[in-house]
């Protein structure tokens, strides 16, 4: 919006105006001069409507003539100097009217502008809080990503390591099983090779009791000559009792031998793959 028209242009323009036999007004003031504001305009033609009228008022000069008509002619010229202020003052009226309208507009328009700069203002200040939270809230946003990717890739990794726990846990399981399904053979191969044993010992322990009775017998006659003889087949007796009655211990100590690892295998079996330290064979062998 230009400002600061000088005043003789738009004196100009009003004379150019009343020349056309129009009424000065801002808007034919400002059509003629092509330019100006309305505030700037308005008071300017305040002026000139002021000047206008000492114009008219001023000290008439006439040329020479009779002095009635003179005076008739002053008379006339004073009336139309009336008549003319009296025009001027309504248009000035009227032309106040407009110019205070128009300023009362220009200030309701710069008070709606001045609340709207505030009221962006404020919606500046908001969006830029607003903006700085967001900001905020992304940055706590990646860090709490970033850690929950750190989390998964630890479990990623603890599940890789479960994974080949559990593989090297049914190796090992598989191991113990062959070790343990190798030593049921080889209780098995003893257990029989005792058997035998102790029926071989009981044979024998039988044989030697039948041919004691028999030589016993047959030397009751000479029981008092061969007193000797009976006691020594007497201690014998014993000690084959007594190795018998050692071998049926031992047939019974491998039996619950072999039922007891028959059981810790059954565990083994039970027990599900997770992360255990192997029992050595030694180890085993050693609790049973």
């Amino acid at each position: 919006m230009a400002v600061g028209v000088p005043e003789n242009d738009v004196f100009a323009a009003a004379d150019a105006v009343l020349a056309r036999g129009e009424r000065p007004t801002v808007e034919r003031v400002r059509l003629e001069l092509g330019r100006g504001s309305p505030a700037r305009v308005g008071g300017l033609l305040d002026q000139w409507w002021a000047r206008l009228a000492e114009r008219l008022s001023g000290e008439i000069r006439l040329p020479a003539l009779p002095n009635e008509v003179s005076q008739a002619f002053v008379a006339v010229w004073q009336q139309a100097i009336l008549l003319a202020q009296g025009v001027a003052e309504q248009a000035l009226d009227k032309q106040r009217q407009v110019v205070a309208a128009e300023r009362e507009r220009v200030a309701a328009v710069e008070e709606q502008a001045r609340q709207d700069a505030a009221q962006f203002r404020q919606q500046t200040v908001e969006a830029v809080a607003g903006r700085l939270t967001v900001e905020t809230r992304l940055a706590d946003l990646e860090l709490l990503l970033a850690q929950r990717q750190t989390q998964i890739e630890d479990l990623q990794q603890q599940r890789e390591d479960l994974l080949r726990e559990r593989g090297e846990a049914q190796q090992q399981s598989q191991t113990l099983q062959q070790e343990m399904q190798a030593l049921r053979l080889k209780m098995e191969q003893e257990r029989i090779a005792q058997e035998s044993y102790v029926r071989g010992v009981e044979n024998r322990a039988y044989r030697e009791v039948d041919h004691a009775r028999e030589e016993g017998k047959a030397m009751m006659i000479q029981l008092k000559a061969t007193g000797r003889q009976v006691e020594q087949l007497q201690r014998r007796l014993e000690s084959t009792q007594n190795e018998l009655s050692q071998s049926r211990q031992l047939t019974a100590a491998q039996q619950a031998r072999a039922e007891a690892l028959e059981q810790q295998l059954t565990k083994v079996r039970q027990v599900p793959a997770v992360k255990r330290k192997p029992k050595s064979r030694k180890s085993v062998v050693s609790t049973d």
